[in-house]
Order: C-alpha cells, then structure tokens, then sequence
C-alpha cells in the first residue's frame, strides 16, 4: 500500500512539473534557442557562400548587427517596460520568427535564381537582394534581443517569485540549455547543408522557424495564464493619469480667487504642459527615441549595480572568447578543422561546469562572493595565455608590420597572400569560423613547438568555468536589484554596452591582424579582463565590506533584506 502511495506522489510531481511554468519556459526557451543558434550559424555561411567565398558581407551584417543593438538597446528596453507582458512576448516572437522565414525565403530565391540576377540591371538588383538579407536578419535578431530581455530577465524572475535560490537555478537551467543548442543546433543544419543544398538549408531553418513560432506562441500563452503575476506589471501608468490630472489643474483655477499675474502664469503654463504631454507635437515625437535613449543611459549610471554590469561588458572586450579569431589564430598555428571541433566541444563542456558550480558556490557562499570567486578563478586560468605568448612556438613579434599585406594590395602590387589568413580575415560569427577554417587546404604551416597554442586553448576553456559562473551572477544581480519598471531598459543599455565593447575588440583585431601581434591582443585583452573583475570588486565591497573575504558564511544580511534592497 505504501509502495502505491510513493509512486502515485512521485507519478504526481512528475506530471507537476512538465506541466509547470518553470518546464514551459524551458522548453519554449530550448525551441527559440535552437532556432536562433541555427540561423546564427546558417546565416553566416550563405552570406559567404552568396558573395564568392568573401567574409565582406558577413562582416558588414556582423557590424550592421552590433551597431544596431548599440544604438536601440535602451528604446527596446524601454518599449518592454511601458507594454503588457504578454503583447511584448507574442509581438518579439512574431517578429523575429517572421523576418527568418521571409529571409531564408528569399535566400532560397537568391540561391536559385543567381545568374539570372547578375545580369539583370548590372547586378543592382542582386545587390539589392544582399542588402534585404542583411536589414531584414537584423530586424529578426533585433526582435531576439528583445525576446531575450523579455523572457530570461523578467518572466523568469516573476515566474520564480520571491524564492532566489529558484531564480538562480532557473538561470542555471537557461544557461545549460544556451550551452547544449550552441553545440547541436550548427551540427544539424551544417550535416544538411553538407549532404543536401544551401537551398535546402534555407528550407529547413524557414519550416523549422514556423512550426517552433505556432508552439512557442501558444508555451507562451499557458506560462502566462499559470502565472497571474506576470499580468500585473510595475511602473505602467494609466491611461486615465493624464485626464484626471488635467482636470485637477483646472479645478485648482477656478477654486483660486483673484490669484496674482505670476500664478496666472504658472497656472496656464501647468495646463499647457499637460496638454503637450497629452497631445504631444511633432518635434516632440520625433525627439522621443533620443530621449529615451539618454534617460536610459542615466538610469544604467543611477544603479546600484553599474559597476557589475560595467564589469561584465570589459569581458566582452577580449581575444580570448571561442570565437572565429581565435579559431582564426588556432589555424596559422597549425590546428586542424577537426582539432578545433574537439576544442570546441571543451569549451562548451567547460561552460556547463560553470553554470552547475555557480549554483553550489551561490548557495555556499551568497551571490556577490560567488561573483568575486569566479572572477578570480577566470583570471587566474587566463594567465595561461599570457604565459603562452612567451612560450616555445609563439610568433609573438612586435617588429612585424601588421599592415605590409594591406598596403601591397592597395598599391596594386600582387604579392602572393600567406598561406595561412590572417584574424582581420577571420572577422564574422563563431561558428562561421570553423567554417572557414575547414574550407582552407589541407597543407598546415610548419610549426616547431605546439607548446604556446597548447597553453592558450588551456587558459581559454578552463576559464569558460569561471566565465560563466561571473555572467550568471552579474544576470541574477540585475534581476534582483533593477526595480521592475526599468527592468527592460536597463537590459537594454546593459546588452549595449556589451555590444559597444565586442565592436572594439573587432577594431582592436583589424588594427593588429597578423598572428606576430596576437599576443599583444592577448595581453591586452587579460587587462581589459582585470579591469573588469576590479570594478565588480568595488562593487563587491561597497556591498559587503569586510564581510566579502568571509566566503564560508552565507551573506545572511543580504539575502535576508527584499531583492531590491540587496545592495
């Protein structure tokens, strides 16, 4: 009897929680990601593919992305906070899943139809179907930041309520899944785009893009009807607030009895404003985005948690991510296509390792110390790759111009190119990177030592643990300490900030492009790292104190305190 009771309750809370809001997010969330990591990756190769083997288009789409996101952060954040919760989902959803199948649409008719649209108008019209592709892929990953900060930086800290030790391992749980799609999602659409077509990829990423929206619209649905918060929202004003306080104005003026010519004067000015503000004119609308823009960036200043969100955007100023340049870099050192998709693999295995050690050490230590404790942990296995640009097989030479190359070419003298491309060629997507890095001939440069690029890739994915374990943190401290009405808004700028400091690092990249001075890049970008991780020590310690060095007690005032009053 007792054995049928267990497994009825265990039978019970099962089916609890794949049918719970926390299960739906995940799965709507592993459907979007899995979607965009496809498109991501695909979107890349058909823009090479599309200009003959030429990174120049991805590269424009790349800077086209990172500038847009930039410059529209803050109004994205802004238009989430001032919408219903629901309608600013659904919308991003629609958006976003819309503009790829238009896009690989047309991409399937580009792809078709190409020699035929080379000559047409002397290949303006061809040229315009590039410049389609890139604006309309930008406005489907627009509306994916937008559906990020909807999802992951709000729904999941309603869904999670007041209990943070579920928020972080929801997070956790988010973060994982981003981790797994990374990996999965490029190997299935490049097998299909290996054994079928570009057109048939295309294909595949546009009917995925449509079935996924139909589910994820109605996953969104049913998180928002098992969750009666989510339909309450913080800081959204009235439609009524004007109105009544018009009529206040006006009520004011004629219980006021022979009121003097400067109150006259105020008086009107107040009913003035008020109409302005309820019918507003044209120079008014027209300067609204920038005002937004600014006032979101005062509000990111103004936060207790500026200078934790600083010091997760100095982390994206740096060489050392597994991207495409140092996939790039990896190739002139004589590793193979196949040696990097194992060294990938690693990395993505490295980062899970920290999403799970972020959970044990939060709940050890407290989330502010478990931010400092990653942080350390980072730039320690970084030094590895300081290490490495003086070790045995490193080019590193400062007295190599790294702008010989360039100015043959502008001058016309056709010098034969390296055999191995250099990081400035290397500039598009990650995954984009091994791309090209299979593509190349199979001969590899003559390497004598194997030691400096062994001890770089060591740094690199060792530190992806304490990477990811910093990320969550920063993420869950803006959760709980942003109020809810500029929760949007400060993601936004956040998520600008982050694109602002990838774009130097790119430019950092194309001033320095030949592998002799990677390792300065190398060092300089180990700086940036150290910059970062000293302004979330200031943060850290105007937080705690002295009580920061105490990491085997919990941070009992903190997490006794309400979510924002944690700092």
């Amino acid at each position: 009897m007792e054995n049928t009771t267990s497994k009825k309750r265990c039978c019970d809370s099962v089916r609890d929680f794949f049918t719970s809001a926390k299960f739906l997010i995940y799965l709507g969330h592993a459907l979007s990601t899995w979607g965009d990591r496809m498109w991501n990756f695909a979107v890349a190769v058909f823009l090479v593919e599309l200009y003959g083997n030429s990174l120049l288009l991805t590269a424009v789409y790349g800077l086209v992305v990172a500038g847009s996101v930039l410059l529209l952060g803050a109004i994205i954040g802004d238009w989430v906070d001032k919408n219903p919760r629901l309608r600013v989902a659904q919308t991003s959803l629609l958006v976003q899943n819309g503009a790829v199948i238009l896009c690989g649409i047309l991409l399937m008719l580009v792809f078709q139809f190409k020699e035929q649209l080379t000559v047409l108008y002397n290949g303006w019209l061809l040229t315009t179907c590039y410049i389609l592709v890139i604006t309309i892929a930008n406005i489907a990953n627009l509306a994916s930041t937008a559906m990020s900060i909807t999802i992951q930086r709000d729904w999941v800290v309603v869904v999670a309520g007041d209990d943070r030790s579920s928020l972080a391992d929801m997070n956790a749980t988010v973060r994982i899944i981003d981790q797994l799609t990374n990996i999965l999602a490029p190997m299935l659409v490049g097998q299909i785009m290996a054994f079928g077509s570009h057109f048939m990829g295309c294909g595949f990423i546009s009917g995925w893009n449509l079935c996924s929206m139909c589910l994820e619209y109605f996953l969104l649905w049913k998180v928002y009807q098992k969750t009666p918060a989510l339909a309450i929202k913080a800081g959204k004003k009235d439609t009524g607030d004007q109105e009544l306080k018009h009529l206040n104005i006006q009520k004011e003026l004629e219980n006021t009895e022979g009121p003097a010519e400067g109150s006259q004067l105020m008086n009107e000015a107040a009913i003035v404003k008020s109409d302005k503000e309820k019918n507003p004119g044209c120079c008014y609308q027209m300067s609204e985005p920038l005002r937004t823009f600014r006032d979101g960036w005062v509000a990111y200043y103004n936060q207790s948690i500026f200078f934790a969100g600083m010091s997760l955007a100095f982390l994206y100023m740096t060489v050392l991510g597994f991207d495409c340049i140092t996939t790039g870099y990896a190739y002139t050192q004589g590793l193979n296509g196949s040696i990097l998709s194992l060294l990938m693999g690693a990395s993505a295995v490295s980062g899970i390792c920290g999403t799970v050690a972020f959970t044990w050490v939060r709940k050890k230590c407290g989330l502010i110390r478990t931010g400092f404790i990653a942080g350390m942990a980072q730039l320690s296995c970084l030094m590895l790759c300081v290490v490495s640009v003086f070790a045995p097989g490193s080019p590193f030479d400062l007295s190599v111009s790294p702008f010989d190359s360039m100015i043959s070419h502008l001058l016309g003298n056709n010098a034969p190119l390296p055999e191995a491309p250099t990081m400035s060629s290397m500039l598009t997507t990650e995954a984009q990177g091994l791309v090209n890095v299979s593509m190349q001939a199979e001969e590899m440069p003559h390497i004598e030592s194997y030691m400096s690029i062994s001890l770089l890739f060591a740094g690199v994915i060792a530190a992806r643990v304490g990477l990811w374990s910093f990320d969550l943190t920063v993420t869950q401290l803006i959760q709980e300490n942003v109020a809810e009405a500029e929760r949007g808004v400060i993601n936004g700028v956040q998520n600008s900030m982050n694109y602002l400091l990838d774009l130097l690092h790119f430019v950092m990249v194309i001033l320095a492009p030949n592998p002799e001075a990677f390792g300065l890049l190398v060092i300089i970008s180990v700086s940036f790292v150290a910059m970062g991780h000293m302004m979330y020590f200031r943060f850290a310690f105007r937080s705690l104190r002295s009580r920061l060095f105490l990491c085997c007690s919990p941070e009992q005032k903190t997490d006794a305190d309400p979510p924002s009053l944690a700092v």
